[in-house]
């Protein structure tokens, strides 16, 4: 005996077939001729097929067995029963052209037989796809599927807006970083200026030692050259003049280079200990808090801004009132802050 669940294929199976059915196959003109053809059953038969596919495969899971195996089943079988003798009609056999006038006449009132059995169970299907209580159920679900959906991609696009924003921000951030450590290239090329230019200071330095010893040393031994003797005061006072002016010249020579030396020296240190402070002052920011990160960043701005003295002239004095004047003007608005 079958089980209930195949009455439910075994019914679906056999309305399907009828619903999928293609009534043009039915003519087979090009096979039979004009004269055995079955061309005048399309009509009706595509009233067959219509009538069943008023009939949804879903409206087949509330009817019970019998109705399925008797009714459904039953008729549609007997439909796609009728559409295979068609099919099937063999023009050739003696009584051909009888068996095609029953079969024609069979179509007449297949429509009628049909309804007849197949109405109450279309208007159901149609109570219960118009069941509009289950419809607004259906609609309100989805409705609720849909804002849990929009709800979850709303929280996505957020989460995303946060990151796209915090990733513009740490862009930003490094942009402005490099951007001012970037300006520490200044300082460096300053500073490997100076290098080479106290490296050279250096040489000269060097040179005008060697010059001013052998000139000291020399000049004990110029008495013994036949043009330079000290024969006679005017004689003597001229050779110890000419020979103090030499020393002298040389000496200063030397002061000034090796002053020179010290000088670039001293600028490459300033502009380099500059360059140091300008790339490592953000760091030391973020390490503190306020207000010392006011503080930190007041001090690293005297030493990348305030005067150095240059090691030229006497001018250290003054330099140092300006620093003392730049230092307290930058302190003015971490004053202000504070308070």
């Amino acid at each position: 005996m079958a089980t209930p669940e195949e009455i439910l294929n075994e019914a679906a199976d056999a309305l399907r077939a009828v619903q999928e059915f293609d009534v043009n196959t039915l003519p087979r003109e090009d096979i039979l001729g004009a004269a055995y053809s079955f061309k005048s059953v399309v009509e009706p038969a595509s009233e067959l097929v219509d009538l069943f596919r008023r009939l949804p495969l879903s409206v087949l899971e509330d009817l019970p067995p019998n109705t399925l195996k008797n009714i459904i089943q039953g008729h549609a079988a007997q439909v796609i029963e009728l559409f295979n003798q068609v099919l099937q009609f063999d023009n050739t056999k003696p009584d051909a052209h009888t068996k095609r006038s029953q079969l024609i006449a069979q179509f007449d009132n297949q429509y009628q037989v049909r309804f007849d059995a197949l109405h109450p169970y279309i208007s159901y299907s149609l109570h219960k796809t118009a069941d509009f209580q289950r419809l607004t159920k259906e609609a309100r679900d989805a409705v609720d599927d849909i804002k849990e959906k929009s709800d979850e991609i709303l929280g996505n696009l957020n989460n995303a807006e946060e990151e796209a924003a915090q990733v513009l921000k740490e862009i930003r951030q490094v942009a402005s970083e490099q951007g001012v450590t970037q300006q520490a290239i200044y300082f460096k090329t300053t500073a490997d200026d100076h290098v080479i230019q106290s490296g050279k200071w250096l040489v000269a330095t060097i040179l005008l030692s060697i010059l001013l010893g052998i000139y000291a040393i020399g000049s004990l031994f110029l008495h013994k050259i036949p043009y330079l003797d000290y024969e006679g005061a005017y004689n003597a006072v001229q050779i110890t003049v000419s020979k103090i002016l030499i020393f002298a010249v040389i000496t200063f020579m030397l002061y000034l280079s090796a002053r020179n030396y010290l000088s670039h020296r001293h600028n490459a240190v300033v502009n380099r200990h500059r360059q140091n402070a300008l790339v490592t002052y953000k760091a030391l920011i973020e390490a503190a808090e306020k207000p010392t990160a006011d503080a930190v960043l007041l001090h690293a701005a005297a030493c990348i801004y305030a005067p150095q003295p240059t090691g030229y002239g006497s001018s250290t004095v003054a330099e140092s009132q300006n620093a003392q004047s730049v230092i307290e003007l930058l302190s003015k608005p971490v004053t202000g802050s504070t308070e």
